[in-house]
């Protein structure tokens, strides 16, 4: 497989060094993950753990705490998310939301609070979950009504999250909830609540195309201390977005991840098999589709990592860049799975083929962490700013 991207300037010498030892790492361990009708939430917490000894998950927190490097490295994130991702998508979930699930600690918790919780979550001793969505409040945010009051030294939740990762297995949730009486983006706060909080409740287990742990939150007068709050009341809505700003651009890696393995597959199976008393790869469609693979792979990678080097290098905000390396990198990572299933024709949709997994695991990247449609809203919206600035 094509590497040579490891060289360009967007990297350092250590990116290349992680890319290759985990590409070596998850060849020897995660080859007898084998998990299509077992249990994705058993699965899961295996993961955690695996990462977690390897030292992978040193990469979702920062230095003080026990991580990789000072700050979050989104470079470090996107290499890691695109090479678990070719092995295994279970694997990447779970990375994922370890970093997904504390970031916004990471960026703007107190020292008590990112000394219980982030250290453990490098180790792999707690499992994070993000808790942003409800059932009417998904790409609109601000419209969320879940909500919180204070009642003494402590904090009462009532409301509902929905499509949670990690749900039912997280041992904490970054909860977004607004403070009663509220309306729009300045009333949201960022709240942690434990796995154990009294009148936190799992309503539902959700079961989706490509199996993870997904879960519907109920809150019913869940009591939390004030100490819980991560950074200012009422900012919560931007801590979301700056922690989207950090791990969108890692959805556009882990889609890649997937793409790159669909085209691997299509590959060996254009070069070995027979059609017309020649290779797949003489026709000349076939030549075509995987031309197109390779360069929309190239294309990607080039806004995924501009948009990553760009975050470490230069930047507090990508949110121009992020959005479209997210929407470039899955929208072309589900053409390129759905071409590798043409290329392997009947066999390509038995349940269990490499790319049928490739196309149920991919399909949702295009919706979680701000639907496609979203994306095109956001960058238009940057494209026209300096036209609005003029007026």
């Amino acid at each position: 497989m094509d590497q040579t991207y490891l060289d360009w300037p967007f990297l350092e010498a250590h990116h290349k060094k992680l890319a290759l030892d985990l590409d070596a790492w998850c060849r020897e361990n995660l080859n007898d993950i084998s998990h299509e009708r077992g249990d994705a939430d058993a699965m899961c917490q295996m993961l955690v753990t695996r990462l977690g000894a390897a030292g992978w998950l040193r990469y979702a927190v920062p230095k003080t705490y026990g991580g990789a490097h000072d700050k979050l490295d989104v470079r470090s994130l996107c290499l890691i998310r695109e090479t678990l991702a070719r092995f295994d998508g279970l694997a990447d979930f779970a990375f994922a939301m370890q970093g997904l699930g504390s970031g916004t600690l990471s960026l703007f918790g107190s020292e008590d609070q990112k000394s219980v919780y982030l250290t453990a979550v490098g180790q792999g001793d707690k499992i994070a979950a993000f808790a942003l969505s409800e059932p009417h409040a998904g790409s609109d945010v601000a419209a969320m009504s879940t909500s919180f009051r204070e009642d003494g030294d402590d904090l009462i939740l009532n409301g509902c999250k929905t499509w949670i990762s990690n749900g039912g297995i997280a041992d904490y949730y970054t909860v977004f909830a607004r403070e009663e009486g509220t309306s729009g983006s300045k009333g949201i706060s960022a709240i942690i609540v434990d796995a154990t909080a009294p009148g936190l409740k799992i309503a539902e287990k959700i079961e989706v195309t490509a199996p993870h742990p997904l879960a519907k939150l109920e809150f019913t007068e869940c009591r939390v201390p004030k100490s819980a709050l991560i950074g200012e009341r009422g900012r919560g809505f931007k801590y979301a977005m700056a922690t989207l700003d950090i791990f969108r651009t890692t959805v556009g890696a882990a889609s890649m991840g997937f793409a790159k393995r669909a085209m691997d597959e299509a590959m060996k199976r254009a070069t070995s098999r027979q059609m017309f008393g020649a290779p797949m790869t003489a026709l000349q469609i076939i030549q075509s589709k995987l031309g197109d693979m390779a360069l929309n792979i190239d294309a990607s990678a080039l806004l995924i990592y501009r948009a990553a080097w760009v975050k470490d290098c230069v930047a507090d905000r990508v949110t121009r860049e992020a959005a479209m390396a997210k929407l470039f990198a899955t929208e072309a990572a589900q053409k390129i799975i759905d071409d590798a299933i043409q290329i392997f024709g009947g066999q390509g949709v038995v349940f269990g083929e490499t790319v049928e997994k490739l196309y149920r695991e991919v399909r949702s990247l295009r919706i979680y962490e701000g639907a496609s449609e979203v994306q095109k809203v956001i960058i238009a919206g940057q494209a026209l700013l300096p036209y609005q600035q003029d007026k």
